[in-house]
This record gives C-alpha cells, structure tokens and sequence, in this order.
C-alpha cells in the first residue's frame, strides 16, 4: 500500500474524528440546558407543594404536578441525550485509535492473551496472541462474545464455503465504515466483560418457578385497594378512608419483605447488567435495520428475527426491568414504591414471564453480536489495507502467492516475495542467520491463517487450497514437566505427524532437532522431511545444514531449494531479504566473529 493510499485513509478517519467532535460538543451544551431545566421544574414543583401544604391553596398544584411531569420528561430527554453524547465520544476515540495505528503503529486494542494456547498447532509459533501480535492488530472488537470469536476464528479452518462467504461479508462491511465504527462505539459503551457475560449466560440457562396465582392476586388487590381508599377520601373527606389507607401500606412493605428473598435470587450474579444489555440492544438494533448482500450476514441477522421476536426489542425490555429492578438498592425507594403499589413484586413477575419465554434465545442473539463484531474487525483490517488481497479459493492443493509479506510488519520496512508450491510442493529454505528464513516462515504462516478464516492476506495475488497449517518454529524447556528442549521439539514433531496421518497440512518447520549432534541432526531431519512428503503436506522447513539441501536430489519433482543470501559491502553485512532459488552460499558468521575478533 503506498503513503498515498495510507494518508487518503487517514484523512478519511481525521473527517469522521472531527464530525464526532463537533457533534459531542453539541450535545454537552444540550445535556447542561436539560440540566439547568430539571433542576428549575423540580424547585417550581417543590415550591408549589410547599405553599399547597402551608396555604392548603388547591391552584398551586396546578403548577406543581406539571412541573414534577415536566422533571421526569426532561430526564428521559436528557439520559437520551447522554446517551447520544457518550456514542459520539465514543467514535471520536474509534478515529483517534484508527488515526495513530496508521501514523505510528499504536495499538489500543486487547491482545487476546487470555486465548494463548501453548500446545495449540500454530498458535504460539506464529503470534497470534500476546502483546503486538495478530489478535491485538485486527480486534476491533468490544464485548467478551466479539473477542471469543475472534480468537476462534484465528485457531480454526473453516469450510471453503464458509471461506468464500465470509470474503463477501468482510468486503462489504468494509464498505460500511461509518455502520462499522458505530457498532464497535456501542460494543465500547456496554463495557462488558468476561463475568458480565458468563453470569448472564448462566441466569439465561437457570429456570424460574413461577409466581403462584395466590401472590399475583394480592399484588394487584392491595395496590387497588390502596388507591380506592385514597380516592374515598378525597372524594368524601371521611377519615376512615385515610385511616385504613395508611393501614394497607404497610401490609404492602410487609408483603414485599416476604418477597425479598426471591427477589435478590432471581437477579443474584447480574444485578448491574442493566446498561449492558441496553448497549446490546442498541448493537441488534443496528443488525435489525441493516440491509445486508451477503448470505453471511443475512444469514446471521435472521437468527434475531425468528417467529416473529425483535431480538434488540426483547433485550431492551430485559434492561429496563432490570434497571427497575435497580431501584431496589435505595432502601427509601424501595419503601415508598412497594408501599404504594408493590412494584418490585410486579417487577418480578416480568422477569420470570419474560425469561421462561426468551431467556433460551440469549446465547444465540449474543452469539450473532460477537460473529458481527468478528466480521467487523476483518473488515476493518481490508479496510485499512486496500492492497491486501481475497485469495482465489482452489481444490487442486495448489498454493501460490504474489508479493506476499508479513501483514505485522510496517509496509516501509516491508520486503515482499513471490512463492509458488504448485510445481514442487515442498520448501527447504537455507540462509545464514538474520537473513529472514524465520520471518518468512511466519509471513506464509500468518498468510494462511488469514486466508483460512476469510480474510485478506498480505500479497498483490493469492491462490490457496485452505489446508489446516502445523509450525514448529520456538519450543522451550518446560521445567515444570522435566522435559528438555530436545524432548519437547520431538513431541511437537509427533503431534504434527500424528496431525498429517489423517489430512494433507501446511507445514513449517524451523531447524529443527537443535538439541541433538550435527550428525543425527541431519538424519533426523532428513527422514522427518522424508516423511512428510510422503503424507502428501505441503509446506517448507527452514535448515543450516546445507547437506539437507541435498535430499532435493532424490526427490525432484517434491523438493525445491530456496534461499536467503546476504552481501558482504564495504566489510557491512548487507541483507535484502529476497528470496531466491537454490541453496544459500554466503557464510555470515565466521565474517561477524572475525569482524568483532571473536575468532
């Protein structure tokens, strides 16, 4: 991609972050006035009742009842307002993150090291989580369900079918940069997290008994009752009416302290999702009202719609009764609300209609936000990368890549080569060290990783038989196992030839047996290649031993050398890390220790 590209693409982020900006200014000053406005209606309404009680002048609730109305009204309008104010922060800060990425290679993003999997086939080798590594690069993702999926996507192939409809809904999400950026903002304000999610999965799979009819009558007899006694007495002005109605309100308290237990149970672990789940309505929402081409994303927006069930108007519900189910915290509150009309009780019995009818569609409908928000970062990776290109899908085994390089590493300091294992399938890559045999074995490795999830790779042309991909590239001693380096690389090497037993694989291997002596390091690597090939795997394996480069001899038409040579310029290694045909001839390490009078 070149300078132009990327500053077109900035300059399109630094509009949309200046947009944000001016309109979150805009809407502070309205959050203020409707500030100002709520606290003028409710000292009007507190002066009225003042002088009604003191002066028993019935006209002055004429004005108090209005303004305590006009209170509530004006704080709908302004946590509306709030709400639209945080949205439009919130985007601000999605360009100012997109802007410094590109600028200078800030990543805000969550690592995904919680996904790290030391025994998984590629995972570790080729950085997939961790600090800087792929995951932090493309997650664009805010809640627990976005980042789970992220990482599955990263750690499994999935079906050529699945590939090719997942090209077609990352490339036109990445069309929808405005949709996309709105989706992540709303993902970041429901600030979620793995318990969040976790105990709203658990509340979803619990089942609740239903109130019984004896408790749902009293409910309502008692509240009626109340009201009818109040209205005798305003009407008649008898104080028996008054006096009995003073009498059922604590009956009401006391009915709700029987209920109390049940209450705390039935909300116990997810008492504050409350703003959660109303940011997750606002993401189904955004599916709800999309228009989408892509089977992929028609496909997953029909999962919110089915018999007829808004899914974002079902978890917005959900939110609002528990956010009345919040109320409860403030003891007065609560006092007064279940002392006049037991709204608690009521409340309860939403929750449980509510979740014996819907509860079981929760993880499918959270599910369709995380698949969303995973397609959105791939998107927003093509989208960033305008050069990076779809692969062409085969199933003759044939891999083959046009310019391709390592997408992690900065596109100025990027070199690109072009490899082809259609003629002979492996690779034994030779090169002194720093040459760049390991950063390409990754670069091929990240490549068909990308390309095994959907997405764009880093290369002008691809054309990929999607294959599962082994590397073993950087095993360790593990002291809590008492197990060597040495032992440890030769259960790697098992697990990959136990994995290519039962399909063809990509497979990498970076000089391998380091453990052992020169001699049964060469026979040894020598008959694993030997066996391999002979499992029909494709792949490469990076080598010193340039006697290795002779197996190409006896095994023409499977084996190919290629290299990495350096140059040695005005007595400086010089490296430009192309990659060549043939066995490496260049010797740099005896030049580098006489250089330094090593040796």
């Amino acid at each position: 991609m070149s300078s132009t590209t990327t500053n077109t693409i900035i300059a399109a982020y630094q509009k949309l972050k200046q947009e944000y900006t001016d309109q979150s200014q805009q809407l502070s000053r309205k959050h203020f006035r409707l500030g100002i406005l709520r606290l003028l209606s409710i000292l009007i309404a507190l002066t009225g009742f003042y002088y009604y009680y003191t002066l028993s002048a019935l006209w002055v609730l004429g004005v108090a009842l209005p303004a305590i109305v006009l209170f509530f009204f004006l704080r709908k309008i302004q946590q509306e307002t709030g709400r639209k104010k945080a949205m439009a922060q919130y985007l601000v800060q999605v360009n100012e993150e997109e802007i410094t990425y590109l600028q200078n290679g800030t990543l805000s993003s969550t690592d995904g090291s919680e996904f790290q999997d030391l025994s998984h086939a590629y995972a570790a080798d080729l950085d997939l989580f961790g600090p800087r590594s792929l995951y932090q690069h493309l997650n664009r993702t805010a809640t627990q369900m976005g980042k789970s999926k992220l990482a599955t996507a990263l750690k499994q192939l999935v079906s050529s079918e699945e590939i090719r409809n997942r090209q077609k809904a990352i490339a036109e999400s990445g069309m929808k940069l405005t949709e996309r950026q709105y989706f992540y903002a709303a993902g970041k304000i429901a600030r979620d997290n793995t318990g969040n999610y976790e105990a709203l999965i658990k509340w979803s799979e619990t089942k609740e008994k239903p109130l019984s009819k004896a408790i749902i009558l009293l409910a309502y007899v008692m509240p009626a009752a109340l009201i009818a006694m109040l209205a005798l007495y305003l009407i008649t002005g008898e104080s028996v009416y008054a006096s009995v109605a003073k009498r059922i309100v604590p009956l009401n308290i006391l009915f709700f302290s029987f209920l109390l237990k049940r209450i705390k149970t039935s909300v116990a672990g997810i008492e504050k999702v409350q703003a959660t789940l109303h940011a997750y309505s606002t993401l189904l929402v955004q599916i709800e009202q999309t228009g989408y081409d892509s089977s992929a994303l028609i496909s997953l927006k029909k999962q919110l719609q089915s018999e007829q069930i808004s899914a974002s108007q079902q978890i917005r519900k959900l939110s609002k009764i528990f956010s009345g189910m919040e109320t409860m915290q403030n003891p007065f509150a609560a006092l007064a609300m279940n002392g006049l009309y037991l709204y608690h009780i009521h409340n309860l019995q939403k929750l449980i209609l509510w979740k014996n009818r819907y509860a079981g569609m929760i993880p499918t409908w959270l599910t369709v936000i995380g698949e969303f928000e995973m397609l959105h970062s791939l998107a927003n990776f093509h989208y960033n990368n305008p050069g990076y290109c779809f692969p062409v899908l085969n199933h003759t085994y044939g891999i083959s890549f046009v310019s391709t390089g390592h997408p992690l590493i900065h596109e100025s300091k990027r070199v690109c080569n072009d490899i082809n294992f259609n003629e002979h399938p492996f690779v034994i890559l030779t090169g002194s060290n720093m040459s760049g045999k390991s950063t390409f074995l990754r670069t091929l490795g990240i490549n068909m990783v990308l390309a095994g999830m959907g997405s764009v790779v880093c290369a002008r042309s691809a054309s990929i038989h999607p294959l599962p991909v082994f590397v073993s590239m950087r095993q360790t001693d593990s002291l809590a196992d008492s197990e060597s380096y040495f032992f440890a690389e030769v259960k790697r090497l098992k697990y990959i030839i136990d994995g290519l037993q039962q399909e063809p694989s990509f497979v990498l291997l970076d000089e391998i047996l380091r453990g052992t002596n020169s001699d049964d390091k060469r026979s040894g690597t020598i008959g694993v290649i030997e066996k391999i090939i002979r499992t029909k795997a494709i792949g490469a394996i990076a080598t010193h031993d340039l006697e290795v480069c002779h197996t190409t001899d006896k095994y023409p038409g499977i084996l190919s050398n290629q290299c990495f040579e350096v140059a040695i310029v005005e007595n400086e290694l010089v490296f430009d890390y192309t990659l060549r045909q043939g066995i490496c001839q260049n010797k740099s390490a005896t030049f580098l220790m006489k250089k330094m009078d090593i040796i």
